[in-house]
């Protein structure tokens, strides 16, 4: 049937000397993504990729919903190649395409040369393929304006192409062209999101999960290695370090007031994510804090936070509100696990009252209860690393 997938390439077109390394990371990535539905050929030609099964036995439809989570795709379509004469792209027209066309109430065809050399421009082959499609499907018309169903015709340097309307791909740019953040991942709706969009323009993820045993459970630490997983199909492959936090919040709960409780902790959090950040190499932290979602939020508070870091800390989510947040999370298919009712570590030892307008100084007198820099060397010796990859 020489059925293959088209991929148009979104932001990556408009990059100048450096494409070819947004390109090559593009194909690596799709390369590795396929690789579970069998054996193909990938080709970058101008703005399109070019992904051909070359065993019978390819799953094509696994592999057309991997294309669809791989970024830097910008749009996708399922298309038919045929040899580049006026019969062969009619004849493919009507195979390939005679189902879309029959059941629309009216259709077009649109046409692009790029092969210079072919007798026909762009518009004569729109309308003498469009005249003999109108013969063939009398009961479709045709409507050059607001066409039901648009038929397209390519016609390139090796072969032509036919296909049906474009359909969205994942965007944004391949994953790995801006560097590694380490993302503080926890088992809520939020931070898995902050994750895909960090992912979206193209950085690598390594995840830093902080866990609470016996607090929170050994099945709330398999929900975020299911979140893990599942922003894996999008992100690609990932660690997930799972840092020992009880003795710290142990330790925050019998030396500090209650109402600083998740102030301290997020600040020992980002102190203990920056040092596991150094040795892997990110250049960022990143967070799901959104702006007055909750008390630890707050401007103050998010300036408290952020005075212990030296590194850049990234929230890709500060200007969002939760309902932005969750369309997201539905979209990438993370929501359903995000609210299974499992404890994190989060809500252990939650203030009634917590401080939502710290300042620094009171907070740095209340830390120096802490030993701090043994607690948080201690946690980052005893991190356990669990190794996520992006399957079907």
């Amino acid at each position: 049937m020489n059925e293959m997938f088209l991929l148009k390439m979104g932001e990556i077109v408009l990059k100048g000397l450096n494409r070819s390394t947004f390109e090559g990371r593009l194909h690596s990535n799709l390369n590795r993504r396929l690789k579970p539905y069998g054996k193909f050929k990938i080709r970058l030609l101008q703005s399109l990729v070019y992904v051909e099964p070359e065993e019978e036995d390819c799953d094509m439809d696994g592999a057309w919903e991997a294309c669809g989570r791989v970024f830097g795709v910008a749009a996708m379509s399922r298309s038919r190649s045929c040899d580049k004469d006026m019969d062969a792209i009619l004849r493919a027209c009507k195979e390939y395409l005679g189902d879309g066309i029959a059941g629309a109430k009216s259709f077009k065809v649109e046409s692009k040369r790029a092969d210079k050399k072919f007798p026909l421009t762009s518009i004569q082959i729109s309308q003498e393929i469009g005249g003999l499609l109108a013969e063939a499907y009398p009961e479709t018309a045709v409507d050059v304006h607001n066409p039901d169903y648009t038929v397209y015709v390519e016609v390139r340097e090796d072969r032509a192409y036919v296909h049906g309307p474009d359909q969205p791909g994942a965007g944004g740019l391949p994953t790995g062209v801006g560097g590694k953040t380490a993302l503080l991942l926890s088992g809520g709706i939020d931070s898995p999101v902050a994750g895909y969009m960090m992912g979206k323009r193209g950085v690598e993820l390594e995840c830093i999960h902080f866990f609470s045993y016996p607090y929170t459970s050994e099945r709330a630490k398999e929900k975020v290695l299911d979140l893990a997983r599942l922003m894996a199909r999008y992100c690609g492959r990932m660690t997930v370090h799972v840092v020992p936090f009880t003795k710290i919040q142990e330790a925050i709960r019998d030396n500090c007031p209650e109402e600083y409780f998740t102030l301290i902790m997020r600040r020992m959090m980002m102190r203990i994510s920056e040092a596991m950040a150094e040795k892997l190499g990110c250049m960022s932290l990143t967070t799901g804090e959104s702006l007055g979602q909750v008390a630890s939020q707050t401007m103050q508070a998010l300036m408290v936070t952020n005075a212990v870091c030296t590194l850049p800390v990234l929230r890709p989510l500060i200007g969002m509100d939760k309902e932005e947040i969750i369309t997201v999370a539905r979209k990438i298919g993370t929501m359903e696990t995000s609210i299974l009712p499992y404890e994190d570590c989060c809500t252990v030892f939650t203030p009634k009252h917590p401080k939502t307008r710290p300042s620094l100084s009171e907070i740095e007198k209340i830390e120096a209860a802490l030993d701090v820099k043994a607690l948080v060397s201690e946690a980052v010796e005893g991190v356990e690393p669990v190794y996520i990859r992006a399957g079907r």
